[in-house]
């Protein structure tokens, strides 16, 4: 009886331990899939984490490139050009200048005219944008043949206009002077002297009285003139003042007498062409 009895206790002993080592081998098993599954997993998280840094530091490279290649050029600016708009006044179509002009060194504006020669510097460091818009023009032959249409003879204002491509034929039969070239520019350069905002020599810019209607008009300035400084200085007439200071003292018609003030000049100024030079 004792002997079958140590028999069944045997088998249940071996039947236990053989669960046992199933169990023991199962979990080995399950520890080395574990194992392989993690290593994997850590591969997996390391090939992407680098193609991360790699897709970050491309993007970041585009980024830069991309920065790099929209800065406006050294010794340049961005310049902003406003299409003519309708009924502003008579418009002579040149397109429109480019957006980047220089900002360093100095221009010569030359008009050779019927009376003479009248030479001007351009400080670009001061009026970029503008001396760009006459180095526009004068490639586009924008005011040759013109006349310097308008002239102002008072006290603290004596001015000669010019820069209406319109202003042309004997006595002034073409223009009302309100002419001007395809796009308008903001105003720049403005004085800071308030007691001589515009002295003798002076080439300021006419506008509409509006911020960003400068266009093609100058005046020139042949004595000291006391004005709202509202006006780009374009630059200073270094040779043939007295050519412009002659058509003042010529004197004019009374044209525009009742609204901006002064008339055509009774001499007339003929614009046989204008050229911008690199000084």
């Amino acid at each position: 009886m004792s002997s079958i009895k140590d028999r069944q206790r045997a088998a249940a002993r071996a039947r236990l331990e053989k669960e046992m080592a199933e169990r023991a081998a199962a979990a080995r098993k399950r520890k080395q899939r574990n194992a392989i599954l993690g290593s994997a997993i850590a591969v997996v998280v390391v090939v992407v984490a680098g193609a991360l840094v790699v897709t970050r530091l491309n993007h970041d490279d585009k980024k830069k490139a991309t920065a790099s290649g929209s800065k406006t050029p050294a010794g340049t600016v961005s310049c902003t050009w406003t299409p003519a708009s309708a009924g502003g006044g008579k418009v002579k179509d040149v397109g429109i200048p480019p957006t980047t002009a220089p900002n360093v060194g100095t221009e010569v504006m030359t008009l050779n005219t019927n009376l003479g020669k009248i030479e001007a510097t351009i400080d670009l460091a001061k009026a970029p944008c503008t001396g760009s818009s006459f180095a526009y023009l004068a490639s586009k032959k924008f005011l040759d043949g013109s006349k310097c249409h308008r002239m102002v003879n008072e006290a603290n204002f004596q001015v000669l206009q010019c820069g209406d491509p319109f202003a042309k034929g004997k006595g002034y039969r073409e223009s009302d002077g309100s002419g001007g070239p395809s796009y308008s520019m903001g105003e720049e350069n403005l004085p800071t002297d308030t007691q001589n905002p515009y002295p003798a020599g002076s080439i300021a810019m006419a506008n509409s009285g509006q911020p960003n209607s400068t266009g093609s008009q100058f005046f020139i300035c042949t004595a000291d003139t006391k004005i709202p400084a509202s006006y780009t200085l374009l630059g200073k007439i270094t040779s043939g003042l007295d050519v412009a200071q002659k058509v003042i003292k010529a004197g004019d018609d009374e044209a525009f007498k009742a609204q901006a003030g002064g008339g055509h000049p009774k001499l007339e100024l003929d614009i046989t062409s204008m050229t911008v030079t690199k000084a």
